[in-house]
């Protein structure tokens, strides 16, 4: 059985990298044919800070797909509720939201947990010494 995912990408930088679209779509593509994953085209989030209503939408589309890919884990929301919002709709309606860069994906709690456990060196990173 071939999974249907939808892929997301970014059109602003992110955790202070800058990747262009089509490197975005390449990668994803490339996920996806290596997981058996049947890729539809990515949806592009708008340009401005901290807006995620592209995701949302994504996510609402959740019940007619199989999961999301994302090219990071670093393009989901940075606050924390808005990522355990999107963590609990995922495990809630049985989906996997993947993550091409690091080859991670979520589907229940314990995945959450590692992900937000990154999250927490990524952004504790800039206040460690040299």
């Amino acid at each position: 059985m071939i999974l249907k995912v939808r892929g997301y990408i970014f059109s602003r930088p992110f955790m202070g990298e800058r990747v262009p679209q089509h490197v975005q779509n390449l990668v994803i593509r490339d996920y996806c044919d290596r997981h058996n994953l049947h890729y539809l085209l990515s949806a592009t989030e708008y340009a401005m800070t901290g807006c995620n209503l592209i995701l949302e939408q994504v996510l609402n589309d959740l019940p007619e797909l199989d999961g999301i890919v994302a090219y990071s884990l670093f393009q989901l929301p940075e606050e924390t509720l808005a990522r355990q919002r999107i963590y609990d709709q995922i495990i809630q309606l049985n989906k996997r939201f993947y993550f091409a860069v690091e080859g991670l994906q979520i589907g229940n709690h314990q995945e959450c947990d590692r992900i937000e456990t990154l999250w927490k060196v990524r952004k504790t990173l800039p206040f460690c010494y040299p």
